[in-house]
């Protein structure tokens, strides 16, 4: 007589389809992590771009504006000098803004500043402070590189001059408030 044997019991294997969408879905965790470290690295790698602002090159008065970010000053002795450059300048590829200030404007700003210093006032009159134009340039633009042109292009300013904010508050011993991205405040 043949005796049945009994065989211990397996434990029941799992389906091949099961072992499949695990390891599918691991090799998706991993790709996922290795995505976002890469993208973490290159923000911290990498500065972000200084966002573009428009660019609004009409010339117009630098009036009671206070411009606080990188920018340069174009000193030219006459005010109709000053207006012909300043209508050159809105067409320069490299400006954002164009402000004048005539010599006039330039004196009331002039005595504004230094109300508190009659000697100094004494000192100035409207035909010693010279026109100018303010330019504050498209973003990542080069401003030595530009001055140099600037000069250059333009014989009859008498100065051009790249105004760092940067460079003139690390000289203060006080910190100036920030300045917005705008450069004017």
């Amino acid at each position: 007589m043949i005796v049945p044997v009994e065989e211990p019991e397996r434990p029941p294997r799992a389906p091949r389809r099961l072992l499949w969408v695990a390891g599918v879905v691991a090799v998706l965790v991993f790709a996922a992590v290795v995505t976002t470290a890469v993208v973490v690295l290159n923000r911290v790698a990498e500065p972000p771009a200084p966002a573009a602002l428009p660019r609004d090159t009409v010339p117009v008065p630098l009036g009671e504006r206070e411009l606080c970010g990188l920018r340069l000053l174009m000193a030219i002795g006459a005010d109709a000098d000053m207006a012909v450059a300043a209508q050159v300048l809105q067409d320069d590829p490299k400006a954002r803004r164009v402000f004048t200030e005539t010599k006039a404007q330039a004196y009331e700003r002039f005595k504004k500043l230094f109300a508190d210093r009659p000697e100094m006032l004494k000192l100035a009159t409207p035909d010693v402070l010279p026109a100018a134009v303010h330019l504050v340039p498209v973003a990542g633009t080069d401003v030595e590189v530009w001055a140099n042109e600037l000069r250059r292009r333009f014989p009859r300013a008498e100065k051009v001059d790249v105004l760092d904010p940067a460079r003139i508050a690390a000289q203060m011993t006080t910190t100036p408030p920030p300045c917005p991205p705008s450069g004017e405040r």
